[in-house]
């Protein structure tokens, strides 16, 4: 802790537990202590020196290095939050599970993408794994994403770039409406970000769970130059709007006559309805 007394790994709880450092606590962290470990709350007040001995004292008991606090939060995401890239490396080394996901479905690495940590994305794919870093790459937290997804939603381009040289599917897409992330940089109308994902393979015909492609989304959008870039890329049958379903709708029923509509068979009582 700043300006007071370290206390001891594995002693008793001392004035890291109960006193907060002089620039307070990270908003994540209110609220938590009584569920963290020791080696959570060396990181939470940032003491370098105190949590890599923990972390060296500690190596290769994944148990207590994976330990999650009541937000389901592993030391490493305490580490990522905090930008101590260091101290993730650390944590990896010794086995912490960089595959826990905390109580949003994020793991680190979805939170490193988040915050646009081009070091901490590094580091957390550079020593996790091998058998590790593709399964983190697809994992999708509990709104759907991708970390590819977050660093687009967020416009990081090198953490896109980034992720998408380790071997991140390009074409991943959400399980609640089916975008991927070229959809989504329409969405956001980053032209930059669109030519960065068509340049990596991005699949321009890929459609939405609601038939819409990259290129349709352009439509009424005020960003011309991506209209441009995904229109010469497109098919031409996902180029055009598809009807709506009130016109399909209005179509069908203009089939049938007023007459084939009325009902000369209501019962009310069991007696029949004079019409």
């Amino acid at each position: 802790m700043r300006g007071g007394r370290r206390a001891r790994p594995g002693g008793r709880r001392g004035p890291l537990v109960t006193a907060a450092p002089a620039g307070g606590f990270h908003s994540s962290f209110l609220g938590l202590f009584p569920s963290c470990s020791f080696l959570h709350l060396a990181i939470i007040h940032e003491e370098k020196a105190l949590s890599l001995e923990v972390i060296r004292q500690m190596a290769g008991d994944r148990a207590f290095l994976s330990f999650q606090n009541s937000l389901s939060q592993t030391p490493l995401h305490l580490a990522i939050i905090t930008d101590q890239p260091e101290i993730a490396e650390n944590l990896l080394k010794a086995g912490c599970d960089p595959e826990i996901r905390d109580f949003r479905g994020n793991t680190p690495l979805h939170i490193a993408c988040e915050q646009g940590s081009l070091r901490s994305v590094s580091v957390l794919t550079q020593y996790c794994q091998q058998h590790h870093l593709l399964p983190v790459l697809q994992a999708t937290n509990y709104n759907g994403h991708t970390c590819l997804h977050l660093a687009s939603i967020q416009g990081y381009l090198a953490v896109v770039e980034y992720l998408l040289s380790l071997g991140a599917d390009v074409n991943a897409q959400e399980p609640c409406n089916g975008r991927t992330a070229l959809h989504l940089a329409v969405d956001l109308q980053n032209s930059d970000l669109v030519s960065l994902l068509v340049k990596h393979g991005a699949d321009v015909n890929k459609v939405t769970y609601q038939g819409y492609s990259p290129y349709q989304l352009t439509w009424g959008r005020d960003n011309s130059s991506i209209q441009e870039q995904l229109k010469q890329l497109t098919t031409a049958d996902l180029q055009m709007l598809p009807e709506s379903e009130d016109e399909e709708s209005s179509e069908s029923e203009s089939e049938f006559t007023e007459d084939e509509l009325i009902y000369d068979d209501c019962l009310i009582g069991g007696r029949q309805l004079a019409f």
